[in-house]
């Protein structure tokens, strides 16, 4: 497997050699025409200078009188300000004056290459790299021109002037040139791949920090963290933050599922253990006959205690399936109606226990989008653990109200209170506080997790407080 470090190098280094590649290859283009350029203008600018000047002497003298001084001086000048050697020959190529720094060269019964002659005479002049014909002995870039003059109505073609300039200083310019481009162009690219290095490793080591707290998680070790990318202000700091929230939520969840499933164990031991003990008793003869029918109710009740446990977790496995899918039935109901419902159905309980229920409900219907049977469930726990831990002889108060769009339902009753550190757990799973284990025997402490599930996937919200023995949780439904 290739490495996120190893492609992001490959793929850095591919891209600085194609970039320097084409900028070497057009840097060296570009500096070489510049180069020659430079070189060509001058030299054809001192070609032009001597061919005039040789074609106004023709005219003035008919003849080009090589012992001249004054004709000397100007081609031996102009040779050495140029730093070149100037070349003057007839019109059939043979060389009849040399000069180079000031100093005379005897080329004699020395003619110029043929080519250099018919494009001069041909073209009107030559440019080009060229040793003459083996005249020179290493390349030199040559001008040619001719020399004119207008004799009546006829132009006289009387000779040629070629400079050439030594092409050796050119070559070395450009070398030396080309030589500090590429030694900044390696030195440029060393401290890219050094960089680059730096750089991916940084961005790579959380990376490979977070699979192998992954690979830990899968080994069930929950508590691993990647720290140390807090204050780094990047993708990788929010992705750190964001993979310890996860990290955090599977280690709530597998201790939930461990939590779960000791509770689920601890409320199905008590019953059947009960059960198991009561009819062994039965059978060996343990318990007397006349006792029987007392410890046969206790296995009733114990038994029909499991089965509400059983429909509880049947109830919270549909719960939990309808939030994984995220669909939940929406339909409109009359809220009042439900609510009135559940209390009929309670009646018996209520009235046993001796309360009185103060009820404050709009007249009219109450609309509200929901699950019907999810709410009258809510209703149903709700009321119930109201009646449950009210005090004999008091009130259960109902309430519903509009505000806001949303249908504002309050339960309360009077009774214990419960704790402050008590109250955010009555919604979790099996909870049952201290206060109320005596007085609930019935109960498997799912009621309020259930109530809490069902509101949550509709959307809703629900609160309990507690203070000087009035316990109240309210809960909201959006109106229809």
């Amino acid at each position: 497997m290739r490495s996120l470090y190893r492609r992001q190098l490959t793929m850095m280094v591919s891209i600085m050699l194609l970039s320097f590649t084409l900028l070497a290859g057009a840097f060296m283009l570009l500096s070489y025409r510049y180069i020659i350029g430079e070189t060509r203008d001058s030299v054809e600018r001192n070609a032009g200078y001597v061919s005039s000047f040789t074609s106004t002497y023709y005219r003035r003298y008919l003849t080009l009188d090589l012992q001249d001084e004054f004709y000397s001086s100007y081609v031996a000048s102009i040779a050495m300000i140029s730093n070149s050697h100037i070349i003057v020959a007839g019109p059939d190529g043979k060389i009849l004056y040399a000069t180079a720094d000031g100093q005379f060269y005897d080329y004699k019964d020395s003619v110029l290459p043929e080519n250099v002659t018919a494009q001069v005479l041909n073209e009107g002049s030559f440019n080009g790299m060229t040793n003459m014909g083996g005249l020179y002995p290493e390349k030199r870039y040559l001008s040619a021109l001719p020399v004119t003059n207008q004799i009546g109505p006829v132009t006289v073609t009387q000779g040629m002037v070629l400079v050439a300039a030594d092409a050796s200083n050119l070559s070395e310019m450009w070398t030396a040139t080309a030589t500090i481009f590429f030694f900044s162009a390696v030195v440029v690219f060393l401290i890219s791949v050094i960089a680059s290095t730096l750089t991916s490793a940084y961005q790579t080591r959380p990376l490979n920090e977070m699979a192998e707290a992954a690979r830990k998680f899968g080994q069930g070790e929950f508590d691993v963290r990647v720290t140390g990318y807090e204050e780094r202000g990047d993708e990788v700091s929010a992705l750190a933050e964001a993979f310890n929230s996860m990290a955090n939520s599977l280690e709530k969840v597998e201790s939930q599922r461990a939590d779960f499933i000791a509770n689920v164990s601890h409320e199905l031991k008590t019953p059947m253990t009960t059960i198991a003990g009561f009819a062994e008793g039965i059978l060996d003869g343990t318990i007397p006959p006349e006792r029987e029918k007392e410890y046969l109710q206790i296995v009733v009740s114990e038994t029909r205690r499991l089965s509400r446990l059983v429909r509880r977790m049947l109830d919270l496995s549909r719960l939990n399936a309808l939030a994984e899918s995220t669909v939940t039935a929406q339909e409109t109901f009359d809220l009042t109606e439900v609510m009135s419902q559940v209390l009929i159905s309670l009646e018996t309980k209520i009235t046993d226990r001796q309360l009185d229920v103060d009820v404050q409900m709009p007249e009219d219907k109450l609309m509200v989008w929901g699950d019907p049977d999810a709410i009258t469930q809510v209703c149903y726990n709700l009321l119930d653990n109201a009646a449950k831990f009210a005090a004999p002889g008091t009130a259960i108060t109902v309430q519903i109200t509009k505000k806001d769009g949303k249908a504002h339902t309050v339960i309360r009753n009077l009774g214990a209170t419960i704790p402050p550190d008590e109250l955010p757990l009555l919604f979790e799973r099996f909870h049952k506080a201290d206060y109320s284990r005596s007085m609930d025997r019935e109960g498997v402490g799912l009621g309020l997790y259930i109530v809490k599930t069902i509101l949550g996937n509709l959307k809703e919200n629900i609160t309990v407080t507690s203070e000087d023995g009035v316990t109240q949780f309210h809960f909201t439904l959006t109106l229809a």
